[in-house]
């Protein structure tokens, strides 16, 4: 079964720092064979929080989206983020 990151952004302070981390993430993505299913977007809120970003990645397994979460490559773009976003973040074992 596949795994997928699922992360939903609820403060974005500095658009410059989310750009230069998104560089860096997709350079750990595409090593780890990851596919954006989204990444912002339209969208209807119907119910809850109306967050202002959803990204959702795919990854060929459970394990490999653990992998890329946890690998050097993310985790060097995932520090640029301190102090500068309030998100949730997921990964989680889908069909």
């Amino acid at each position: 079964s596949k795994g997928y990151i699922v992360c939903v952004y609820e403060n974005i302070k500095d658009k410059e720092t989310l750009k230069n981390y998104a560089i860096k993430a997709k350079i750990a993505v595409d090593k780890y064979e990851g596919k954006f299913l989204i990444r912002g977007g339209k969208k209807i809120v119907t119910e809850g929080k109306d967050f202002i970003r959803t990204v959702v990645i795919e990854f060929s397994s459970f394990k490999k989206a653990k992998e890329f979460f946890y690998s050097t490559e993310y985790q060097t773009a995932h520090e640029l983020l301190k102090d500068t976003v309030v998100r949730n973040h997921q990964i989680i074992e889908g069909n």
